[in-house]
């Protein structure tokens, strides 16, 4: 699958987007093996509730299932005025 990195997030990791083999169940599964590959996702998913995630396109939450999600991408809250 897809995954997407913006703004603070993209920056700590180093990468917009890369291709991901994961047999995570769940977003919190993929995050989790995120965090294992290497220190720098470790620190941009040390605090995920300064996150957000959307599943191809459509804001979700941590525990959404992947099954059949083709891009995941992670970021901020957003703010606007």
């Amino acid at each position: 699958m897809d995954v997407l990195y913006f703004a603070w997030v993209r920056e700590r990791i180093g990468l917009p987007r890369e291709k991901v083999e994961t047999t995570a169940a769940t977003v919190m599964d993929l995050v989790q093996e995120l965090k294992a590959r290497e220190e720098r996702y470790e620190a941009a998913f040390a605090d995920i509730s300064a996150l957000r995630v959307a599943l191809d396109q459509e804001l979700s939450e941590f525990d959404a299932p992947l099954a059949g999600v083709r891009e995941v991408a992670f970021f901020p809250p957003m703010t606007g005025g």
